[in-house]
C-alpha cells in the first residue's frame, strides 16, 4: 500500500510581529481579513491545516495577540477544507469547557476542528493572571491530564475521571463532536521537545509538534515517541516538524534573505524570549527540553524553524522535505516571511516537486505524482 503523502501546516500569523523576531520587513500581518485571504490562498495551494498560535499578553516581539479558538473558528467558517488547530493551554482552560466548545465548532465546520495542548513556556502570562506556575514536569503530568479529560468526555457518557488536577463526575456533553471516518473526534496535537512530552505524547496524543530540527534530531525524537506509545500498546502520534521555509529562485536568494533575517533581529526581544523559554528546559532533571542547545540565530525564529533547513531552491526544499517523510515525518508546520506571496510560491512550485520525488518512492511508483 502506497504510503500517505505528506501533508502541510501553516502558522497562523493571528499575533503581530509575524514569524520571526526582526526588523526585517515582513509582508505579514496579524488582522483578520489578511489571515482569512491567506486561509483560502492556503487550502488552495495544498495546505491540509492551520495551527492558530496563542499568547495572552504582549511579550518579546508580539505585542498584539487575536485569541485563538475564536480565531480558528473564524478561519473555519472563510474555509472549505482547511483543518485549523487551535493552540489552548491546560491551567487556563478546563478540559470540559474546551471539549464544549470544540463540540460546536467541529458541527460548525462539518469536522475540521482540532486542538493543539501547549504546557506552557511563558511564566509571566500564569503568574500575571494569578494562576500558578507549575514545575516543568508537573505541567506535561497536568497536560496529559487534561488530554485524557477531553478525549472521555468528546467519546464517552458520563464521563468519570479522579486525576489531580481535573476531576469529572457523571459528566455527559451533547452534541458530541463529529464521529468521521477520518477521525473519532477531533484531532489532539501536543508540542514539546523534552523527555516528559515525548513520553506523553506517546501515551496520549494523536500528534506530536517537534521545534525545528535536523536529521539527526527528528530520529531520536521519533524513537523515543515510538517507544513510549510501544510500552502502553498504542499507536505511535503522527509526527509533526516545524520549520521555516525560505524558497527562492537561486539558493543565493534564499541564504540571503535568511542572512537578513538574522542580521537584523530584535536583539532584545530574542534575548528576553530566549531568557524566558530556557528556563523550561533546564528546570527538567536530564536538562533536555525545548530550547536547551538554541543559538541566537536559532531563536530569531521563535520555534527553532531555521534548524529544519528548508532554505534554498524550490528543487532543494523538496528534497529536503522529502527526505524528512522518509525518516518518518508525517508534516511539515511552515512559517513563511511574506505569507501571501510564499504560500503561493510553495504551492506553484515547490508542492509539485514534492508530489513527484514521493512518487518515486519504493512502493509509491505506481500512484501518480499529482495524486
Amino acid at each position: 500500500m502506497p504510503a500517505a503523502p505528506v501533508q502541510f501546516a501553516y502558522w497562523v500569523p493571528n499575533v503581530s510581529g509575524g514569524l520571526v523576531t526582526s526588523k526585517i520587513e515582513q509582508r505579514t500581518d496579524w488582522s483578520y481579513d489578511y489571515n482569512r485571504e491567506l486561509a483560502v490562498l492556503a487550502e488552495n495551494n495544498g495546505f491540509d491545516y492551520a495551527l492558530s498560535q496563542v499568547r495572552y499578553m504582549a511579550s518579546y516581539g508580539a505585542e498584539y495577540q487575536h485569541e485563538s479558538t475564536s480565531f480558528s473558528l473564524a478561519l473555519l467558517l472563510a474555509t472549505q477544507r482547511l483543518k485549523v488547530i487551535a493552540a489552548v493551554h491546560p491551567g487556563l482552560w478546563h478540559p470540559g469547557v474546551l471539549a464544549k466548545l470544540g463540540a460546536t465548532a467541529d458541527h460548525l465546520s462539518e469536522g475540521r476542528f482540532a486542538v493543539n495542548v501547549v504546557s506552557g513556556w511563558f511564566k509571566g502570562e500564569f503568574t500575571a493572571l494569578g494562576e500558578p506556575w507549575l514545575e516543568h514536569d508537573e505541567r506535561y503530568r497536568r497536560s496529559e491530564e487534561f488530554i485524557t479529560a477531553l478525549r472521555k468526555i468528546w467519546t464517552e457518557d458520563h464521563a468519570e475521571l479522579a486525576g489531580d488536577f481535573y476531576r469529572l463526575r457523571d459528566f455527559s456533553l451533547k452534541p458530541k463532536p463529529l464521529n468521521t471516518a477520518e477521525r473519532p473526534h477531533p484531532e489532539i496535537f501536543q508540542g514539546g521537545n523534552s523527555t516528559a512530552a515525548r513520553a506523553m505524547a506517546g501515551r496520549v496524543s494523536d500528534w506530536y509538534f517537534s521545534n525545528g530540527k535536523d536529521f539527526d534530531g527528528v530520529v531520536e525524537q521519533l524513537t523515543d515517541v515510538r517507544k513510549s506509545a510501544a510500552e502502553v500498546g498504542r499507536t505511535p502520534p503522527k509526527f509533526g516538524l516545524n520549520g521555516f521555509l525560505i524558497a527562492r529562485d537561486t539558493e543565493a536568494e534564499a541564504r540571503d534573505t535568511l542572512r537578513e533575517i538574522v542580521a537584523k533581529a530584535d536583539s532584545e526581544a530574542v534575548e528576553g524570549f530566549g531568557a524566558a523559554v530556557k528556563q523550561a528546559g533546564q528546570s527538567t532533571s536530564d536538562k533536555k527540553g525545548m530550547w536547551q542547545d538554541s543559538s541566537f540565530e536559532d531563536l530569531v525564529q521563535y520555534n527553532d524553524g531555521f534548524r529544519t533547513g528548508l532554505i534554498g531552491t524550490p528543487e532543494q526544499v523538496a528534497e529536503r522535505i522529502v527526505a524528512y517523510k522518509k525518516l518518518g515525518v508525517d508534516l511539515l508546520l511552515l512559517g513563511f516571511l511574506h505569507y501571501h506571496e510564499e504560500v503561493e510560491y510553495f504551492g506553484k512550485r515547490v508542492l509539485p516537486l514534492v508530489r513527484e520525488l514521493e512518487a518515486q518512492l519504493p512502493g509509491n511508483e505506481s500512484v501518480p505524482a499529482h495524486a
